[in-house]
């Protein structure tokens, strides 16, 4: 059986089942399950490979020019590089700076939207170091305490639980 998914609103999605040679539609119950699915795969299409986001992690430090980040990122190759950091380009999240005519050569820092990938990269490292061979995690440095993450609602001044989550 085949099924695909086809957003109809922003508040209605609606489900294809392909199977027996008759299409059934259906509405499906659960919106914020598909939005939070739609909402990762965008993401994942926009930085969701290897490379992508160790580039963007190397670039959190601070500009770097090309051979800095070969160097940061290892085991990527020149040409993946290359690509990787104009993809970023198109995408904003990066800014290429000229720094030499001739050749033509290139400072890259992250712009105010590849800036905003710290805390998912931040929480992604953090979750592979759980996962490793030598589990680690990061801590408070007064208390020694492992850091948890929480969403916090600066309106209502409060944490909020996934039970009070909506998406929008």
């Amino acid at each position: 059986m085949k099924v695909t998914l086809r957003l109809t609103s922003p508040y209605e999605l609606r489900v294809r089942n392909v199977g027996d040679g008759k299409d059934q539609m259906s509405e499906v119950e659960n919106v914020q399950e598909i939005s939070t699915a739609v909402a990762l795969t965008s993401a994942l299409e926009r930085i969701g490979d290897r490379w992508t986001l160790l580039t963007v992690a190397a670039l959190l430090d601070g500009p770097r020019r090309f051979g800095e980040l070969a160097e940061a990122v290892d085991g990527i190759s020149t040409n993946v590089l290359t690509s990787r950091l104009r993809a970023l380009e198109r995408l904003g999240l990066i800014v290429a700076s000229p720094y030499s005519d001739r050749p033509p050569r290139y400072e890259y820092q992250l712009a105010d939207s590849g800036r905003e990938l710290a805390d998912a990269i931040r929480l992604l490292s953090a979750w592979g170091a759980e996962a490793g061979p030598n589990p680690s995690g990061l801590i408070h440095a007064a208390c020694s305490t492992g850091l948890e993450v929480r969403y916090y609602c600066p309106t209502c001044d409060q944490v909020v639980t996934d039970a009070d989550e909506v998406w929008v």
